[in-house]
């Protein structure tokens, strides 16, 4: 069955991403943007789904489905700037970014993706979220 809201699909190894993860849970005012790890079950369903998604390693926005079709997926840049719409406030003011041409926004999205492992660290320990946000994980956790 087929989640009702968005779904924000990030890798599971790397600290930066998990650190993002955390900064979204902290501003999510509307509390109905599910999370899961690309390499989880329900990531490697999705990218199943999406071939679009070979090779993507980073951030991924789903859409739910909506009339019949498999949600939207949105990748680099589009699901960056998708996430900051999607918390409000502040963070919106980076829509602005679509003012940009795609191509220049993606290599500044792919600098940092790039370097991200070295940014807050990685290894083979996942996130683990609090008891309360557990619900929002797609994935189990242990």
């Amino acid at each position: 069955m087929a989640p009702a809201h968005p779904i924000l699909l990030y890798d599971g190894t790397c600290g930066f991403c998990a650190e993002s993860v955390q900064l979204v849970l902290r501003h999510d005012r509307r509390r109905t943007l599910r999370f899961a790890a690309l390499q989880g079950a329900f990531g490697t369903e999705i990218r199943g789904r999406h071939p679009e998604l070979d090779g993507i390693d980073s951030v991924v926005w789903v859409d739910p489905p909506s009339n019949g079709r498999d949600g939207r997926v949105l990748v680099r840049s589009d699901a960056a700037i998708r996430v900051a719409a999607y918390l409000g406030g502040w963070f919106a003011l980076a829509q602005a970014a679509r003012l940009l041409p795609r191509a220049l926004r993606d290599s500044a999205y792919d600098t940092v993706a790039r370097h991200r492992h070295r940014l807050l660290g990685s290894g083979p320990s996942c996130l683990i979220p609090a008891p309360e946000v557990r619900e929002r994980f797609l994935d189990p956790v242990p």
